[in-house]
């Protein structure tokens, strides 16, 4: 069985090398002592959400806190490039089930898209604390996964600030069910942000569509059904996973 991964500061893990001690305390020392219960002698690993991980064995419970040992410590390198999901804003919590998913398949930024069809409407304080439920989202997610780099997380997109972000990609796919080029006839680039756009129940406008293609959008389909926003994103992600990281 994978050991249990809990993300802790990155200022916890800088100095972390083999055999030096560390304590896991906070929220993830408090989860880790009453919810998984770890044991002396157990292994666990501590991740800093950038790319180390440290594997740790460890040596005693508190209440609110582990502390071990450390065994080894692993710096993953950035993926290059980097897979965006851009993601509209869904009903029915349709789009948390679609930045859930596409964390566990490898995305490496999530953003979200106030689409002109979608029925959610991000406003005030709603958007905050919706914001904060996608974050809370991917960081289990992230955990889930075992994943020592956690996922960006922006906040929301309209079609202005969509369009700008397009233009500075290396590439960007727009899934449209009337697109004939399929997904996995693209070329991927060697480097820089491949932004994959899904749009809401009702679908991407005509108005976005024109602008996101004159930005630089392909529109590109996944096959020949058609997918709820909850599962688009995640699929073309696992398609580019295979593609490129998969190997």
């Amino acid at each position: 069985m994978t050991h249990q991964l809990f993300l802790d500061r990155p200022d916890a893990l800088a100095v972390a090398e083999a055999g030096s001690p560390i304590r896991l305390d906070g929220d993830e020392g408090r989860h880790a002592a009453t919810v998984v219960r770890i044991r002396p002698g157990e292994r666990f690993y501590i991740a800093d959400g950038a790319g180390r991980r440290a594997l740790v064995e460890a040596e005693a419970v508190e209440r609110a806190a582990v502390r071990g040992r450390v065994v080894e410590v692993a710096d993953e390198r950035a993926p290059d490039p980097r897979f965006v999901l851009v993601q509209a804003l869904a009903k029915a919590e349709r789009d948390a089930q679609a930045i859930e998913a596409a964390t566990e398949l490898g995305v490496d930024e999530v953003v979200p898209w106030q689409a002109e069809r979608s029925v959610v409407v991000w406003r005030g304080d709603r958007a905050h604390k919706a914001l904060a439920k996608w974050r809370a989202v991917v960081t289990r997610a992230t955990k889930q996964s075992r994943r020592s780099r956690m996922p960006l997380t922006c906040d929301p997109a309209d079609l202005t600030a969509l369009v700008a972000r397009v233009s500075r990609s290396a590439l960007t796919l727009v899934l449209h069910e009337d697109a004939t080029d399929p997904l996995t006839a693209v070329e991927l680039p060697v480097s820089g942000d491949v932004l994959l756009l899904v749009g809401p129940e009702g679908g991407i406008t005509g108005r976005e569509l024109a602008a996101l293609t004159q930005a630089g959008g392909r529109p590109v389909r996944l096959g020949s059904t058609i997918l709820r926003a909850s599962s688009a994103g995640p699929a073309a992600i696992a398609v580019l996973s295979a593609r490129s990281r998969w190997t």
